[in-house]
């Protein structure tokens, strides 16, 4: 059974977003998530994806914003720490952006929003580690703003907790996020 979700009753556009018109948000792409204890499920194909997704927004003329949790010394999200550093293989460029975030909404306490604001585009798309926490917030945090997320799944990894595997967990935070604050695609391949 399909069930109507509150983008429908709301009447909200379930287009994708399309690259040259929208604002690429990358969150927390760390070291962090690589290894250790805060090591994720599927990672690598998630970062995989994620390197596909910057190539095409860097061809397609996309700001692209990096973001990244400074958790301070001595955590897995020391940012001075090359635990805590983004990965290589989406490492930003001298002239995109990264914004340090001290907690799940990128939105709060930084300046993410005059930096989505000044690119001028209403359209986001987001993609990062993990999926139920800083991905679920920060896309939320943008709906509420008023911009219009887009979410590529295969570039969202996160973790088991208790006793839900990470897949799950993963499929229910893409769920919530469909449901109401994002139009949530497959691959990048679904982004015009």
């Amino acid at each position: 059974m399909t069930s109507t979700t509150l983008r429908q009753l709301n009447g909200f556009d379930e287009t994708p977003a399309i690259l040259a018109d929208s604002t690429l948000i990358l969150i927390d792409y760390q070291n962090t998530y690589t290894q250790g204890v805060m090591e994720l499920t599927d990672w690598s194909p998630a970062l995989d994806a994620a390197a596909e997704l910057l190539d095409k927004a860097r061809e397609s003329g996309t700001t692209v914003i990096h973001v990244i949790n400074d958790g301070g010394e001595g955590t897995p999200y020391n940012i001075n720490a090359e635990i805590g550093r983004i990965h290589p293989r989406v490492a930003p460029t001298a002239d995109e952006k990264v914004v340090v975030k001290t907690v799940p909404n990128a939105f709060v306490g930084t300046d993410l929003g005059d930096l989505v604001d000044a690119a001028g585009n209403d359209t986001v798309i987001v993609a990062g580690f993990m999926t139920h926490m800083c991905v679920t917030f920060t896309t939320e945090g943008a709906f509420l703003r008023g911009n219009k997320p887009t979410v590529v799944a295969n570039a969202c990894a996160t973790r088991p907790l208790g006793k839900v595997p990470a897949d799950q967990l993963h499929a229910s935070a893409l769920a919530t996020l469909a449901d109401l604050y994002a139009v949530v695609v497959p691959t990048s391949a679904a982004l015009h």
